[in-house]
Order: structure tokens, then sequence, then C-alpha cells
């Protein structure tokens, strides 16, 4: 069940504990692609994903702004701190728990928001009455095995939005959007990042040539991350989650 969509006589059916929150961000991903995109994944893979589990699941609605400051001279790319972000997702968290959906997978399809995810799903589970997870869907999947790179606005993430939302694409700037990638997430020298702001290192803010991908490509990341989801609920939906006592 999608909250946005339903009543509160509806929510107040449902008999599970399981929710789904997706996060993504507001952000450039080229010319050609839209800023939504890692919104669009998160909650386009949490929708499916709830359809094909076996059992009820809470979708919460989608937070769209994320950690993305490296992309703000890309105009309309928007961000928030990472203490902004993490209080959002706790208190949304706490939120959901209020109403006894207290087993929660953050679903997330921005990258910049994995490590502030990570840390305040650890004090969600250690220190409020939920129990939180994230979960982002490109690592969860091998990409050697669609023998392609993730990139950023290359053929992956372009190729999920022409399966999902063709109309937002413009195949028509691809060519501009490779022209100007860049090589890598970065400038590494001995170990270390030196760049901190993506148009440091890309000029068109793509990584890969989106002309790689196709709807194709788009249906099958999406299956296949559909299904990593569903099998991760069935583990949360299991899970002992109870903490160990401390020592």
């Amino acid at each position: 069940m999608h909250l946005a969509e339903a009543t509160w006589t509806d929510a107040d059916d449902l008999e599970t504990d399981l929710a789904l929150l997706p996060t993504g961000s507001t952000e450039q991903h080229g010319p050609h692609a839209p800023m939504g995109t890692d919104a669009l994944s998160a909650e386009t893979i949490a929708s499916e994903a709830a359809d094909a589990y076996e059992g009820e699941v809470v979708v919460a609605p989608t937070v769209n702004v994320g950690i993305s400051e490296e992309h703000r001279h890309f105009t309309g790319s928007l961000w928030v701190s990472e203490d902004t972000f993490r209080s959002y997702v706790r208190e949304t968290v706490a939120s959901l728990a209020s109403h006894g959906w207290n087993r929660v997978i953050v679903v997330n399809g921005h990258g910049g928001n994995t490590d502030a995810l990570r840390e305040v799903c650890g004090a969600i589970t250690r220190h409020d009455d939920a129990y939180a997870v994230p979960w982002t869907w490109f690592d969860a999947l091998d990409f050697d095995d669609y023998d392609i790179d993730l990139g950023h606005g290359g053929p992956a993430e372009t190729a999920f939005v022409q399966a999902v939302r063709p109309d937002l694409v413009r195949e028509e700037r691809f060519d501009d959007a490779a022209a100007g990638a860049g090589d890598a997430f970065g400038e590494f020298e001995q170990g270390t990042n030196l760049a901190y702001d993506f148009a440091e290192f890309s000029e068109s803010g793509t990584l890969g040539d989106p002309s790689d991908g196709d709807a194709q490509l788009g249906e099958q990341l999406l299956a296949d991350a559909t299904d990593a989801l569903v099998a991760l609920l069935e583990t949360v939906a299991t899970r002992d989650v109870s903490r160990p006592s401390h020592r």
C-alpha cells in the first residue's frame, strides 16, 4: 500500500510491520536524463517489490532531495546537509514505527546518501523503537553481468529511465553527454580523491556513454533489482530484530 494514495482507514486495516521508504535525490544527470532519476529508480523498485512480495507492505512517500552538494554547479540540483537528511529519515521512520510499521527498509537510489543512511539506520536500530536497514539498488547488482559500468547518467541509469519513463529521456542529447563525460568518480592520487565537486571531472555531468544502454537493459535492471528487494523483504520479515543485551 502506498501511503500517499491511501486513506487513514485503509492504512489502519493493514496487518503488517513492514515498510519501504524510498530515498533519492534531485540532481543533474547530464543534459539527457531527468534530475529525478535517483528518486524515480528508488520509488519504482519499491513499488514493484511491494506488489511482488507475498504479503502486505507499506510504501512511504519518497524522500526526493538528498546529499548532493557535489552537483551544485549544475543548475537545478538540490541538496540538504547530512544532518538534515539523517534527521528527516530518522523522524520519518519513527512516525512509521508509531503505527506499528517498525521493520523498515530504506530503498535508496543515490550513492551520495549511502554513508548517511548506514549511520542513521544503525542509530535507529540501536536507540529507537524500530529496525531499519539501508538498501541501495545498484549495490545489489553486479554490473559485470550486464557488461556495463554504473557511471552517472550513463548507460545503466539512462536505460532504467528509458524503461519506466521514456518521455523523460532526451536521446538527441546522448552525443553531447558522452562528449563531455568524465572517466571516473573523481581525481584519485595515492588512494585519495582530490576532487569534491562533480564539475571538476565532468563537463556534461555524465560518466559513461548513455547510448550504450537501452530500454531492454533498463527492464532487466528493474526486474533484477525488484527480485533482490523482495528477497530482502522476506529476510527482514522473519529476522530476529531483538538487540543483544549490553555488557
